[in-house]
């Protein structure tokens, strides 16, 4: 049985900084591109960053590049997801996932399995 855990998040003021986990486990991890979304209230489920199976190529959304760094332990079994320069619309509950590709998915329809989340909450 695949699981994705996430961790890291909590209350944060503007400009603050979290890092989130998402420990895998029940799969191939080193196989797998892992990815982030975000999904604030009354809102669609968003891209925010992949990381390719073997890590050292990353993509990001417009909207976090330069501000987040996402990375990954394949001997952990775990990516990371390092959120610096926080802002109040960054407040939303961030989500891993894993897909079977050799690529770097932005799609929601292209991974496999999803973490339940973890909320982020940045205050003004």
């Amino acid at each position: 049985q695949v699981q994705l855990v996430e961790s890291g998040g909590g209350l944060v003021q503007a400009g603050g900084s979290l890092k989130l986990s998402c420990a895998a486990s029940g799969l191939s991890f080193s196989n797998y591109a892992m990815g982030w979304f975000r999904q604030a209230p009354e809102k669609e489920r968003e891209f925010v960053s992949s990381i390719r199976f073997s890590g050292g190529i990353t993509s990001y959304s417009d909207t976090v590049r330069g501000r987040f760094i996402i990375s990954r332990d394949n001997a952990k079994n775990t990516v990371f997801l390092q959120l610096n320069s926080l802002k109040p619309e960054d407040t939303a509950v961030y989500f891993c996932a894993a897909a079977w590709s050799r690529y770097l998915p932005r799609s929601t329809s292209e991974y496999d399995y999803w973490g339940q989340g973890t909320q982020v909450t940045v205050s003004s």
